[in-house]
């Protein structure tokens, strides 16, 4: 009853208020009703008293006119008569006549139709009605007392009022029969679809006439949650120490496990020594800041030559080493699951399967069965690291689409976020790969799912459509598969911002003398630059050929401008990585070889390992950097130069076919399979002035420094958070539903 209340009473005041809207229309309506009543009774008045009045007339006394009219005048309604012979004479009328009226006036009142005066004891409406009995401009003049037309305007007011208060008394118990008989029934279904209760092993669906209140439902506790988050994302300055205590205050004691192909550092012999070293990777370089952060566990594959002889007993090693923040696992593969899982089926199969780089992708049943002996070997070692139930699970790449669902079995209250850092191609191309189904049920297992962009989402959520027997949600973009939904979520990496000092510490003049003087080149010579793995996906035959163009078409950067490519070996026991590296030297020497008249080379090929403090004092030295990728999930190298930048110079050359593609507008944009295009932008990139470099070079910086990684993994992991306080206080399995009103959150306001 108390609920039912809750819509009478506003019902009741709505009534009212609009009774009290309409008062004056009523009062307005009522007045001219009368006024035309009073005057129809004037023309009724004359027409009955003209022949005696007449006679009264004709006999040229006025004082028998006078009495008659205060006979007549006796009239409750009629408060004063009077009668003009002419304009110019005099006013015979009744006593009550006010002394402001007289024939000199009576052309005023007559042309206005009826005139309201305040003279007398109230309201008076004149009426002025023609004589023709007496004479040609004999005219009577009526005085009506209009004090009835308020008592009567009251009563209707009064009766008005009567009627909405009925109506409200009816509308109201109409309301609350119908909330009593309704309201049990609703309250069930919707608390079935808020909370994500299951039906035939489905989230609850509202009937079509509850929809719109769970729309409206769902987006008020979008709404809540966002203002009970830890602060509001966007305005926090995302940072080390900003992930740190969002962990200490969303996810405090909350086990973090990082799993990935690639380790963050690699131990290898030199000699009689031991080496360590970064790895050319842009995963890495994304999710190393992250661990030293939340000083949790990264379990990759040990690699490195003398990887097993830092390990502890366990396999575990502290790291960096020079100031251990995390915990690094190493997993132990033989050389056929290397060769299988690793060179094969991921990289042989899934890799150009999913880059769509004209490389034909191979599948092999021995590659399969490896790939699934590794990540089961990677889902064990997940288990034997995590000291509870449900701890959380960062899978990194391809290169583990079955973990989640291994884990899940296991571990079925951990929260599993996986992260797909290459594209995701359309269902048809997806489908080539002999055991699609097992990879698309193996990522289902995972609480969130992330890419890139949203075009990556979009065709993850079309290949899932088109595959598997599930309940695809595109309003909420969530996948209902097995009794669990997986949200399938854009998170845009980005690097660390500010970049380490150790990057960026030396000066830019400093970096353009080392570099120059490095290779043999002018202190005043134009310099490019790339930097990639040596892979056929990254376009570098087309750049060399762009490069090659641009000097066909502007002679005048002969033996002025040299492209320097940075080119970390990579793959190199498949064979179209072979290839590839084998085209891309020969096109160099080709090219250098057309262009020899320059003295200095147009192309220098470096194609060795780089640390990062290398690689940024090329970034700091050129004079634009040429990212030609041909697909690509994001592409960190042309984050990692706009942060190298801090002279504001420079100018980044971008393939439009990466996801960073989307976030720089502000650099040239170029099809890498368009020379013509390459090659002017290429002149106006070594041309432009440096005002214009400025101005596009702080948007970029500025962007960066805002949508860095940190907020990436804090996206994630307050997301993470979300499910697991949701979890504890309505039971895992009423969790159903939970992601879908996260999945609505924005993503668009993110980068």
């Amino acid at each position: 009853m108390r609920l039912s209340l809750r819509f009478v009473i506003p019902l009741a005041l709505a009534l009212a208020a609009l009774a009290y809207a309409v008062r004056p229309l009523v009062d307005r309506l009522t007045d001219r009703w009368f006024i035309r009543d009073l005057d129809l009774r004037s023309t009724l008045i004359v027409n009955a008293i003209d022949g005696p009045l007449s006679m009264f007339v004709s006999a040229g006394n006025p004082a028998p006119v006078r009495q008659y009219f205060e006979r007549i005048a006796r009239d409750e309604r009629l408060y004063a008569i009077g009668l003009c012979i002419r304009p110019s004479s005099q006013l015979i009328a009744s006593s009550s006549m006010p002394a402001a009226i007289n024939c000199a006036e009576t052309g005023r009142f007559a042309k206005a139709g009826g005139s309201v005066i305040s003279t007398g004891p109230g309201p008076l409406l004149v009426s002025v009605v023609p004589v023709p009995a007496i004479g040609a401009e004999a005219q009577l003049i009526l005085l009506h007392d209009m004090s009835f037309m308020t008592r009567r305007s009251e009563e209707t007011q009064r009766y008005l009022f009567y009627l909405f208060v009925g109506l409200a008394f009816v509308v109201s118990v109409i309301t609350v029969v119908i909330a009593q008989l309704s309201w049990r029934g609703w309250i069930a279904g919707l608390r079935a679809i808020v909370r994500g209760e299951m039906t035939h092993g489905l989230p609850a669906r509202a009937p079509d006439e509850l929809q719109p209140i769970a729309n409206d439902l769902r987006a008020l506790i979008r709404d809540l949650e966002a203002e009970h988050r830890f602060r509001d994302e966007e305005q926090l300055a995302w940072n080390p120490e900003t992930l740190r205590e969002i962990l200490h205050r969303e996810l405090k004691d909350e086990q973090v496990i990082v799993v990935s192909n690639r380790e963050p550092f690699i131990h290898v012999r030199q000699g009689d020594s031991i080496a360590v070293q970064r790895p050319a990777s842009g995963l890495v370089t994304a999710v190393e800041p992250i661990m030293r952060a939340c000083s949790g566990t990264w379990i990759a594959h040990g690699s490195g030559s003398a990887d097993k002889d830092v390990v502890d007993s366990r396999d575990r090693i502290g790291v960096p080493m020079e100031s251990p923040a995390y915990t690094l696992r190493r997993v132990w593969l033989t050389r056929e699951q290397e060769n299988g899982y690793y060179y094969g089926f991921a990289n042989e199969g899934l890799w150009p399967l999913c880059h769509i780089a004209h490389v034909r992708p191979t599948f092999r049943a021995s590659d399969w069965e490896a790939y699934r002996d590794v990540n089961q070997k990677f889902a064990n070692a997940v288990i034997s690291e995590s000291q509870g139930s449900d701890p959380i699970i960062l899978i990194q790449d391809y290169h583990f689409a079955l973990l989640p669902r291994m884990i899940r079995e296991k571990l079925p209250e951990a929260t599993i976020i996986t992260f797909w850092h290459i594209p995701w191609p359309n269902p048809e191309a997806f489908g080539i790969c002999p055991w699609r189904d097992q990879l698309l049920d193996g990522l289902l297992g995972s609480s969130i799912l992330g890419f890139h962009t949203q075009f990556h989402c979009n065709n993850f959520m079309d290949t899932v459509d088109r595959f598997v027997e599930a309940r695809v949600d595109r309003e909420t973009f969530t996948v209902s598969h097995r009794e669990q939904q997986t949200s399938v979520k854009r998170y845009p990496i980005s690097i660390a911002w500010p970049p380490d000092h150790e990057l960026v510490e030396k000066p830019i003049d400093e970096c353009r003398s080392e570099v120059r003087a490095r290779h043999g080149l002018p202190q005043n010579h134009l310099l490019g630059v790339g930097v990639d793995r040596l892979d056929y996906t990254k376009g570098i035959e087309e750049r060399f050929r762009a490069v090659e163009l641009m000097l066909e078409k502007h002679p005048e950067w002969i033996g002025k401008f040299t492209f320097i490519q940075i080119a970390a070996p990579t793959r190199a026991s498949i064979e179209d990585y072979q290839t590839y590296e084998q085209k891309v030297r020969s096109l160099v020497t080709r090219i250098n070889s057309r262009f020899a008249e320059g003295v200095h080379p147009a192309i220098i090929l470096l194609v060795q390992h780089h640390e990062p403090v290398q690689v940024y004092e090329y970034y700091r030295a050129a004079e634009l950097c040429f990212v030609s990728s041909l697909h690509d999930g994001m592409n960190l190298v042309a984050k990692e130069f706009v942060a190298s930048r801090d002279d504001d110079a420079g100018v980044l050359i971008l393939s439009q076919f990466t996801g960073a593609a989307r976030e720089l507008p502000e650099s040239l944009i170029v099809n890498p399979y368009n020379a013509e295009q390459c090659a002017s932008a290429l002149n106006v990139a070594l041309t432009m002035p440096r005002a214009w470099q400025r101005t596009r070079m702080q948007i970029m910086r500025s962007l960066i420094r805002e949508f860095n990684v940190f907020r990436w993994a804090g996206r994630m992991l307050i997301d993470a958070a979300m499910i697991r306080r949701r979890g504890k206080v309505l039971g895992r399995s009423e969790v159903a539903d939970d992601l879908s009103s996260e999945s609505r959150l924005s993503s668009a306001s993110f980068g």
